[in-house]
């Protein structure tokens, strides 16, 4: 008798098996950032900061720095979103910031999006792009820079590329990360 034979006669009949239960969906809220969500947002990107090049920051930033800079937008009125798990776990997060500080780029910002590592690759950055151009077309906003490493980040630049970002440049040899040189690709999107 062949394995699979056997193998087949010592399966129990279907009707017996025990049935696998189905994954729950991959489920979250998106919403304005609190400031209780800063301690988690702080530990979402200081991942990134220890373990990636997709930031070009070689210290992990305190809570007090997040919760300055989530007072300095606040106070410009930019979206900071958070997607937050139905159990209350903070899966990612998207911001906007100034992208310089002159007047006249008042109406250009700079996008960030973070996500927890477990919630890579479910949909998630794509529901926080697509939040984020929103809430920054409604705060008034005309012009969204994404500036995105040039290794390790081709997922990054696929995303912003669905959203209708296009590529205006890039920059070599300008961040120096675990001993090797890195450049940025820029990318900007007409928010109409």
């Amino acid at each position: 008798m062949l394995e699979e034979e056997y193998q087949a006669r010592r399966s129990l009949p279907r009707h017996l098996r025990k049935t696998e239960e189905p994954e729950a969906p991959f489920s979250f809220e998106i919403r304005p950032a609190r400031p209780a969500d800063l301690p988690a947002v702080r530990e979402i990107y200081n991942y990134y900061v220890a373990n990636s090049t997709v930031t070009f920051d070689e210290d992990a930033m305190s809570l007090r720095e997040w919760k300055q800079k989530y007072s300095y937008l606040n106070r410009l009125r930019m979206p900071f979103l958070v997607a937050e798990s139905p159990s209350g776990q903070l899966l990612g997060y998207a911001l906007v910031s100034p992208w310089k500080q002159k007047r006249a780029y008042r109406y250009t910002v700079e996008n960030s999006i973070y996500l927890g590592p477990a919630a890579s690759g479910k949909g998630l950055g794509k529901a926080l792009l697509g939040a984020l151009i929103e809430a920054s077309k409604e705060a008034g906003l005309k012009e969204m820079i994404a500036v995105i490493a040039d290794q390790g980040a081709d997922a990054s630049i696929r995303l912003h590329e669905r959203f209708g970002f296009h590529e205006i440049g890039r920059m070599g040899r300008v961040g120096f990360k675990f001993d090797r040189w890195l450049g940025t690709v820029l990318l900007q999107k007409t928010l109409k």
